[in-house]
């Protein structure tokens, strides 16, 4: 009888295949445990990086700091395509010989809208720039912007302290001006965020001049200040030769240092500056946060309306200015500003520095605005009449602008009533509201348009 065949071999050689498989295997999931991690993480710190950028803490946002985020995908690394480059170069590019080009800070805010539109229809080129900020609605802002783009005018999404991105603009364009209307606006607002104040109003400028400086050629600058920096200044009207130092806000403040900035810039590198008081500005596609608008809205909602009334039981009065004629201000502004000196960061010989009162000349007591704005909406206000608070506000303002009108031809031509009829005839069509002013236009068959800004 045969031996049985020896299977102690075939046993081993099985034994020995499979521990290499588990091996083989081990190292396998090992390595797909690996990448998996790795690929895990590296989408985690994607998502932190992004959404850190994008959407601050929630702390930051009920305190009003998220209103100077700029979005990430707006700047920096997706800004600067071949077709980005077309549309800053197509809408920056004057189409009138010894036409401007000019940068326009600010572009999608109330003042800087009417001006690019305005510098656009003569034949100047105008890049826009604004960060779309949240201090007030920014549908607002981004019904501006399409206004804009129909008269092709494109506005660069992004921030006064982003550093790279107004580096590439400069790049991209030889800006002969700058009309820097960008700002944290709002007396008020300054007790609830301090810092959007500095960020904005002097950081942003500050770094704005920097790049400017260091432009080849430099560009001329006409930037916005406020009649804020008059402040408790009690001699009337407001000259440019009055005191400055006495601001009642931290608004007033950052533009008062905004102009001293402006004096050192000048003095040290040759820019050609020029800052502009403006004297409360109103009108069509105005800002919700100045009384004529948020009073339109609450008369028209049955809301009541506090009237602000000093110390001594006196009007508080404001020299209200149309939209209009602070365009003609600006746009003067801009055609007699001279050259900068400097080059490359240097001075070569002293530059023009100037500062202007864009007012109308003629202060009306707020009760009279509130009574104008019952008589074009067709609606009585319910009053409070409230002592003003000690929030930064100032009982008058009044503008003294012989200094403008002789240096430019600065004339105000639009009184309160007739301006605004015209906000109201915009405030209607833009919300679709019914006023007595509306209805009178309807009835007379006309067509009551969006309002040019």
């Amino acid at each position: 009888m045969g031996s049985p065949p020896d299977t102690s071999k075939t046993i081993k050689l099985e034994r020995y295949n499979s521990y290499v498989r588990r091996i083989q295997s081990t190292k396998l999931l090992n390595a797909s445990s690996k990448l998996i991690f790795r690929t895990t993480l590296l989408v985690a710190l994607l998502l932190v990086l992004f959404f850190t950028i994008n959407y601050p803490p929630l702390s930051d946002r009920h305190s009003g700091a998220a209103i100077h985020r700029h979005s990430f995908l707006s700047t920096g690394f997706f800004s600067s395509g071949p077709n980005w480059e077309k549309q800053v170069r197509r809408s920056s590019t004057p189409r009138r010989p010894n036409g401007f080009s000019i940068l326009v800070t600010g572009a999608a805010g109330f003042i800087g809208a009417h001006c690019s539109i305005s510098l656009k229809k003569r034949g100047d080129g105008v890049l826009g720039l604004d960060n779309f900020n949240s201090y007030y609605d920014p549908t607002l802002k981004r019904s501006r912007q399409n206004l804009l783009l129909k008269h092709q005018i494109f506005i660069v999404d992004g921030d006064l302290n982003d550093a790279v991105l107004l580096a590439k603009l400069f790049d991209v364009v030889p800006f002969s001006h700058i009309l820097h209307l960008a700002a944290q606006a709002g007396v008020r607002y300054a007790m609830q965020n301090p810092q959007s104040y500095v960020s904005s109003n002097i950081a942003g400028f500050i770094n704005l001049l920097e790049i400017a400086k260091s432009a080849s050629p430099q560009p001329a600058i006409v930037w916005a200040s406020s009649s804020s920096v008059y402040g408790l200044n009690d001699k009337v009207p407001f000259s440019e030769l009055h005191r400055t130092d006495q601001p009642a806000s931290l608004y007033a403040a950052t533009k008062k240092a905004g102009e001293e900035i402006a004096h050192t810039y000048n003095h040290i590198y040759g820019l050609s500056l020029t800052g502009l008081r403006f004297f409360t500005v109103y009108g069509p596609w105005g800002r919700p946060d100045m009384a004529y608008f948020f009073f339109t809205k609450d008369i028209l909602q049955g809301k009541p309306i506090d009237v602000y009334q000093t110390q001594g039981g006196e009007q508080v009065a404001r020299d209200f200015t149309y939209i209009d004629d602070v365009v003609k201000g600006c746009v003067g502004s801009l055609d007699t500003a001279e050259r900068s000196t400097g080059s490359g960061g240097k001075k070569r010989k002293p530059a023009q520095l100037r500062v202007y009162n864009l007012g109308n000349t003629s202060p009306v007591p707020v009760g009279r605005l509130v009574s104008i704005l019952e008589s074009l909406l067709g609606k009585k206000a319910k009053k409070r009449v409230v002592g003003m608070p000690r929030n930064g506000d100032v009982p008058f303002t009044h503008a003294n602008v012989s200094l403008a009108y002789r240096d430019f031809g600065y004339k105000p031509t639009t009184d309160l009533a007739a301006g605004l009829r015209k906000f109201v005839k915009w405030y209607s069509g833009y919300y679709g509201v019914e006023t007595r002013v509306k209805k009178e236009i309807e009835e007379a068959g006309g067509l009551l348009e969006g309002s040019s800004a």
